[in-house]
C-alpha cells in the first residue's frame, strides 16, 4: 500500500513517462509492445502503468496470449500532456473507491 501511495505522489518514471507518451499520437491512445529498438517493452513498466490507471487493457492477443495489448487513458493522456484533472472528474474518481 504504501508502495503504491509513494508511486502516485512521485508519478511515472522517465521509462513510464515515454511509454506513456508514445500512446499520444496513435489512433485510441495504442501503446507499444516493443520500443524504438525493437525490443520488448518492460513488462514492470507496463503493469505500473496498468496498476496507476495510465493504461488500460485493451484486447488480447489469441496469438500471443502472454503480451498485454493496452491503450492510454484519460489520465494517462494528461498526465503526459501535463493537464490536471477537474475538481469534477477527481471527486467521481474518489466516489468511484469508496
Amino acid at each position: 500500500m504504501a508502495r503504491e501511495s509513494r508511486a502516485q505522489s512521485r508519478g511515472p518514471t522517465p521509462a513510464q513517462r515515454k511509454y506513456l507518451r508514445s500512446g499520444l499520437d496513435q489512433p485510441g491512445g495504442k501503446l507499444p509492445l516493443f520500443d524504438e529498438f525493437g525490443q520488448e517493452v518492460s513488462r514492470r513498466t507496463v503493469t505500473v502503468c496498468l496498476e496507476q490507471g495510465w493504461a488500460e487493457p485493451w484486447f488480447s492477443n489469441p496469438m500471443k496470449p502472454d503480451w498485454i495489448v493496452c491503450k492510454l487513458t484519460e489520465e494517462g493522456r494528461r498526465l503526459v500532456e501535463g493537464r490536471r484533472s477537474s475538481s469534477r472528474e477527481r471527486s467521481a474518481e474518489k466516489a468511484s473507491l469508496s
